[in-house]
């Protein structure tokens, strides 16, 4: 028997196709091949079981080897085997029309594309100058077969030397390809891609140390668990079983996890696999792409976005299921109604599990909060339905380090932190050090306060407060303990307009001057026991460039200085005695200033009238600019007497003393600034 024929596609141009197309993928030929030759040792213990096969089965396993000198990587196994009708019809015959229109349609999906196309064996002339096959059919009264081909259509078709049943393919490795003719590179493909294979996979000999170097022994050296722990019934594992395999996933992974979820589904799809949740040490240390997708425990990807939610990629583990289409890109994946069923049905068991351990575990739940608390944000924030399910274990944490769920928080603050209003505001801190007097300061007031240092939290706390009734969060340094949360009518500043503006401008000269963060000064009457000068940063404004640095869409809020607002306490003796210097040492001087300024305003208010009298469009001109002159050397008036009383406030030590004490209390402290501040101390001391 000899032959000659081409290859039946419908384009000539199929081979230099499969090379373009699969280039940056070409390691996937050894997945593809070793695919086939397990396909074909279980079709074979099929056919045994129907009874439709007789003979011996012997060892399936199949072999990988390869010859560095002649340029040969060799796949064999004890399958089925090929006649030379099987050969005509599965390996001459593509069924295959128009290469390039194939190429374009699916040109970003690479990996997965071949086998589901019925190109997995021709995956070997990615990395092959010619394929040679040797088989040999399980067939009674089956010849062995040999073919040939070089990469173009043209292929030889001839009897065999295969003496033993089942198939060897050969690939001859182009010069471009050589790194494959690597026992590590091998080692390591195979390792990835067949790890968990239900049939035997060798590869070479065990080796051991003995005279001073490794040698082979006569033990294959099988690369893969036939039966891992994902393909078991729960029933048959332990808690130890389950944390040996998570070590064999991640070699290097020596943490254990927190705990796992194992799924067992038959209908309405195919679905096993093994989900952990790992722990978190701190939040930088977080990765996706650690969950492994398998179809019939094949490995595909690492890549499971579209298959698992996108807040469950950050879990590890094992996905298995026949049913997920693989050769289509993310987007059709994504609307594939049988893939957002598995999907949805992840997402449910995932927050059934959590429920489970909330419900009888809390102990250890919260034990494992801070490594969890990641994971239940993300699919609160991310899936509507996560939320419905995960709001009644959703936990907050207050300094303390108690535990509370939003109901139990409720409770216990609804009495003290409800303000006039009607809305219950919950304090927080993301620093507790940087903001720790103004945690003491709503601890004296009997106010609980919760850390919410998390890289979530920010954008967390906007999703309950519009879930939630009546409720706000607000960061316990944003405002004065008394209008944090306000129980009454605030009081009045009792200075008049000029005392007011005279503290403000005393201030105002001692402030720092930085180019990423602003100042103003504001005057409150918070009572002769409340701090002199305390410094806060508005709600709004802040949370909106916390979540700017995790959310790029919103680079306008991060490009913003950070704004501060000096709050002067006018109640406080510190203040008073620094008002009663400046009145006595810096308005004598001002009195000449005063009195321009007195009658520039007089004169301002008077055109004022005047044209409040008459509508817009009888206001002459003159009139207009009259007003602007005048108000001009108004504003240039108090300029100067705001330069005066800045100039003094810059000079005075309890001043700056004052400031720098809020500056530090607030973390706003450092380099030349606080080593004058120490100086200064030591001067007062």
């Amino acid at each position: 028997m000899s032959k000659q024929g081409k290859i039946g596609v419908t384009s000539e141009n199929i081979f230099p196709v499969i090379k373009k197309f699969l280039y940056s993928e070409h390691d996937i030929f050894l997945r593809e091949l070793v695919s086939n030759a397990v396909d074909a040792s279980q079709k074979l213990r099929a056919l045994a079981s129907a009874g439709e096969f007789k003979g011996e089965l012997g060892d399936l396993k199949v072999s990988i080897s390869f010859d560095a000198d002649a340029k040969t990587i060799t796949v064999s196994d004890r399958g089925i085997g090929m006649t030379a009708e099987e050969v005509e019809k599965y390996i001459n015959q593509i069924a295959f029309s128009g290469a390039e229109e194939f190429l374009d349609k699916y040109k970003d999906d690479k990996v997965a594309i071949i086998g589901h196309f019925g190109l997995g064996f021709y995956s070997s002339f990615m990395v092959s100058s010619r394929v040679e096959i040797q088989s040999l059919s399980y067939r009674e009264g089956a010849e062995p077969i040999h073919w040939s081909c070089e990469g173009n259509p043209e292929y030889i078709l001839e009897k065999g030397s295969r003496t033993e049943r089942g198939t060897d393919i050969i690939l001859h490795i182009d010069s471009e390809s050589e790194e494959f003719l690597s026992k590590d590179r091998l080692s390591t493909l195979l390792n990835k891609y067949c790890k968990f294979l239900p049939v035997p996979i060798v590869f070479g000999k065990k080796q051991e140390w003995k005279d001073g170097a490794y040698v082979d022994t006569d033990e294959d050296n099988q690369i893969n668990d036939v039966h891992p722990a994902w393909t078991k019934k729960p029933s048959e594992l332990k808690d130890e079983d389950y944390i040996s395999f998570y070590h064999q996933l991640y070699p290097q992974t020596f943490e254990e996890p927190l705990f796992w979820i194992h799924l067992n589904v038959d209908y309405p799809f195919n679905l096993t696999g093994i989900l952990y949740f790992p722990k978190v040490k701190n939040q930088m240390e977080l990765q996706r792409n650690k969950i492994q997708l398998y179809a019939n425990q094949v490995f595909v990807t690492e890549d499971v976005e579209g298959i698992v939610p996108e807040y469950l990629t950050l879990l590890h583990g094992v996905i298995d299921s026949p049913d997920i289409p693989l050769n289509v890109s993310r987007s059709y994946l994504q609307s594939d109604a049988q893939v957002k069923k598995i999907s949805n049905h992840i997402s449910k068991k995932v927050a059934d599990r959590l429920d489970e351990l909330f419900r009888n575990e809390r102990s250890l739940f919260e034990e494992k909060w801070e490594s969890l608390k990641i994971f239940v944000q993300y699919g609160m924030l991310s899936d509507e339905k996560f939320y419905d399910r995960a709001v009644k274990f959703d936990l907050v944490t207050d300094i303390d380090g108690k535990h509370f769920t939003l109901d139990e928080y409720r409770t216990l603050t609804e009495g003290e932190q409800t303000d006039k209003e009607g809305q219950l505001v919950w304090l927080y801190t993301n620093d507790r050090n940087s903001q720790y007097t103004a945690i003491e300061r709503a601890k004296a007031k009997g106010y609980s306060v919760l850390l919410l240092d998390g890289p979530l939290d920010v954008h967390a706390v906007s999703q309950l407060e519009q879930k939630l009734e009546k409720t706000r969060f607000v960061r316990v340094d944003s405002d004065s303990i008394d209008k944090l949360i306000a129980k009454d009518e605030q009081r009045a500043v009792s200075l008049s307009d000029v005392e007011q503006k005279a503290l403000k401008a005393l201030f105002e000269g001692r402030l720092p001057r930085e180019e990423k963060r602003n100042y103003s000064v504001s005057l409150e009457a918070l009572g002769a026991d409340a701090d002199a000068v305390l410094i806060t940063q508005g709600e709004f404004m802040r949370r909106m460039q916390e979540m700017a640095r995790l959310q790029p869409g919103m680079n306008f809020y991060g490009e913003l200085p950070e704004g501060y607002n000096v709050v002067l306490n006018t109640e406080h003796p510190l203040i008073q005695r620094l008002l009663a210097s400046e009145k006595e040492v810096v308005e004598p001087k001002l009195s000449t200033l005063r009195a321009e300024l007195q009658e520039q305003s007089e004169l301002v208010e008077a055109a004022r009238t005047v044209q409040s009298a008459k509508k817009p469009e009888e206001v002459s001109v003159a009139e207009r600019e009259e007003l602007d002159a005048l108000t001009s050397k108004q504003a240039e008036l108090e300029g100067k007497i705001s330069e005066e009383i800045k100039k003094f406030g810059s000079e005075e030590l309890l001043v700056g003393q004052l400031v720098d004490l809020a500056l530090l209390g607030n973390g706003l402290l450092s380099g030349e600034a606080l080593a004058a501040f120490i100086r200064r101390s030591q001067q007062l001391l």
